[in-house]
């Protein structure tokens, strides 16, 4: 190795060491609303992330030498995000949003495939989702059982796919090893990571949408039906997983411009082709479900789009802290590159750029699906240096800091947050399987959410049966839960898996509260057996369980 490729690397080993201190000294510009900088080193400070990134990038240097290409570069970026969200799966399931996919997906596991579709929007309530991802969630729950492992694997195995079809689409549009940093630079970015073992619909979201650029792509390129026909399916998939990728997808003009230097009339004509394949399906379910998905649209335009106005964070947040600050600065390289080299291949990954200034997306969570473009970005812009290895370093440094920051800070925030109570509780209320617990909820002192949405996330962690014998409020028609993030919360009705039989009598039940209670609810008498009472003074929305067992 040369003196210069030393100094590159010194240099690189230098500037990722300087970043962490420079972050958390300003860690006040972070305003993320889930992962913030200034929560999760609230309870530790700088020194164990330094004590881990040091072997963390001498691991780097050493792989830094492999050379990896065709299948083993893609066995290996397939392993390699799985390994590395694995001890991610011991955190909570911190995200209320992710009781109604479990209420969806256990309602098609008890009640059958037949019934979820015929029910969507109706019994199955569907609020402003799409019903792909918990169908697929409901299969698993039908043929493997309803556990959050599950979830995880899936969800994890989709996540390692996602970074192997970032790797196939930056080698069609430039190289292999473009894409191969490309895939390894979904590692660099934090809070992706922190969301891939969550039963919610983004990292499902952002398979399907990066698979039907990657199909449509190859669809062009061959204009043959099969491969024309497969791009239509994987469209149909992206557009029914979540309705953001409607906007999102507007990419696909791009890629007709890109992919047609040598004939644009012909790229057009196939992606025409393929559009024309999609568009009937697409309109047949569309006249299906017309009303519901008029309604639904209408609640996204008054509700979820004027609510991104409230619940901004800044670019700061997400670009600085939530990703690592390489991924952003050599996107802007790639920019730089680019327009120097005039470059029209580069449209594509940047128009997640376009995407997120014109419609000024300022929520990292709703960007998940086109983080991909943005690591494409990256990796075009990290060509611009010049040795390979030097590069393959700075790649696996970005991935390393961000895994050493995920686990030592992000990952020990997330068990001590207050929704840990219902992973604890659920877990506890496993061995009490041979009897129905009934579970009561009592109403937010502090939140504008309802405490009945947590009842599902108690359920997904336990391997008992719930009933819920109170009626769940019915919504407010009214007042600061119109306009609140929780609205969904007080418009969740109760499921008719929680429906008790008139046989069904338990003899412990558990009572979820915002604080801890000295005694059960009015009308109730037991003993208490166990409490889970951990309190986020970070979070208005609280869930302590106490469990009680009838004398």
């Amino acid at each position: 190795m040369d003196i210069r490729k030393n100094e590159q690397i010194l240099l690189a080993s230098f500037c990722v060491f300087l970043l962490i201190p420079l972050l958390y000294i300003g860690r006040f510009a972070d305003n993320n609303t889930f992962t913030s900088w200034l929560w999760v080193f609230r309870g530790s400070g700088i020194l164990r992330v330094f004590f881990i990134l040091v072997p963390g990038v001498l691991c780097a240097y050493v792989l830094s030498g492999l050379e990896l290409s065709g299948c083993a570069a893609g066995a290996a970026l397939f392993l390699l995000p799985a390994v590395a969200v694995t001890p991610l799966w011991s955190a909570p399931e911190s995200i209320i949003d992710a009781a109604r996919y479990f209420v969806q997906a256990a309602s098609m596991k008890e009640f059958g495939t037949g019934y979820f579709l015929r029910e969507w929007g109706n019994s199955v309530q569907a609020w402003t989702d799409l019903p792909l991802v918990p169908f697929l969630y409901g299969l698993l729950f039908s043929w493997l059982g309803e556990s959050r492992i599950v979830v995880q694997i899936f969800n994890t195995v989709l996540f390692s796919l996602t970074a192997v079809l970032t790797m196939l689409i930056g080698r069609k549009l430039w190289d292999e090893e473009t894409g191969l940093h490309a895939g390894i630079l979904l590692l660099g970015m934090p809070y992706l990571l922190t969301q891939v073992p969550l039963m919610l619909t983004d990292v499902p979201t952002m398979l399907f949408l990066t698979l039907a650029i990657y199909a449509f792509i190859a669809a062009v390129d061959s204009g043959s039906l099969p491969g024309m026909a497969a791009a239509s399916l994987t469209l149909l998939l992206a557009v029914m997983a979540k309705y953001s990728t409607w906007l999102m997808l507007t990419v696909l003009p791009v890629v007709v411009v890109i992919r047609g230097r040598g004939s644009l009339l012909k790229a057009s004509l196939r992606g025409a082709g393929v559009l024309l394949l999609f568009a009937a399906p697409a309109a047949g379910l569309l006249l299906c479900r017309y009303d519901l998905v008029r309604d639904q649209i209408m609640l996204l335009r008054t509700y979820q789009w004027a609510g991104l106005g409230r619940w901004q964070e800044s670019f700061v947040s997400t670009f600085l802290f939530q990703t690592h600050p390489f991924v952003a600065l050599f996107a802007l390289f790639g920019v730089f590159r680019a327009l120097r080299e005039r470059d029209l291949r580069f449209l594509l990954p940047v128009w997640f750029a376009v995407f997120v200034l014109v419609l000024q997306v300022r929520r990292i969570r709703y960007l998940i699906p086109l983080l991909p473009l943005l690591s494409l970005m990256a990796a075009y812009g990290l060509q611009l240096i010049g040795d390979r290895r030097v590069r393959r370093f700075v790649v696996l440094c970005v991935a390393a800091s961000s895994l050493v920051l995920t686990y030592a800070a992000y990952l020990p925030f997330l068990r001590t947050s207050g929704m840990a109570n219902l992973a604890d509780a659920g877990a506890y209320l496993t061995r009490f399987h041979d009897n129905p617990v009934e579970v009561y909820a009592l109403p937010q002192t502090s939140s504008s959410g309802s405490t009945f949405a947590a009842i599902p996330l108690l359920d997904f962690a336990s391997g008992s049966k719930l009933v819920s014998p109170q009626e769940w409020p019915a919504g407010l028609s009214a007042g600061p839960s119109q306009t609140s993030s929780m609205r969904f919360t007080w418009e969740m009705r109760r499921p008719a898996i929680y429906m008790p039989a008139g046989d069904e009598k338990g003899h412990v039940f558990a009572v979820i509260s915002s604080e801890v209670i000295d005694r059960p609810p009015a009308g109730l008498e037991g003993r208490e057996i166990a409490r889970f009472a951990r309190i986020s003074a970070l979070f208005r929305y609280q869930t302590v369980v106490t469990i009680y067992k009838e004398e």
